[in-house]
């Protein structure tokens, strides 16, 4: 099955992207597909902010581990509605997500 997941890029040009939900690949591996600059430093182990995204739609995601809030706990940017990609995995339920990419640390 394929959803589609809205990206608002550093620029705030939104990028409507196909999805599959078969596949196990998270938010940050289908912005990196779509060669969105993301750059996914950790590979998805939660271990840097460098998939930092702000959620604008009000789908139901996983609960944050230990390790994301530690994470954000030291990145910049954050806000209220900060995830990391790496930890959004792609689902059904998922269809229209909104998400904004945060700014990059300087």
């Amino acid at each position: 099955m394929i959803i589609q997941i809205t990206v608002i890029d550093r620029d705030e040009q939104p990028h409507l992207l196909d999805a599959p939900t078969d596949m196990n690949m998270n938010l940050m591996e289908i912005c990196k597909a779509h060669e969105l600059p993301v750059q996914g430093t950790c590979g998805g182990m939660a271990l840097c902010s460098t998939c930092h995204v702000y959620v604008l739609s009000d789908q139901a995601l996983p609960t944050m581990s230990a390790d994301e809030e530690d994470m954000l706990d030291q990145a910049f940017f954050v806000q209220d509605n900060s995830r990391l990609g790496c930890q959004i995995p792609i689902q059904p339920d998922l269809e229209g997500l909104i998400v904004q990419l945060a700014p990059e640390a300087q």
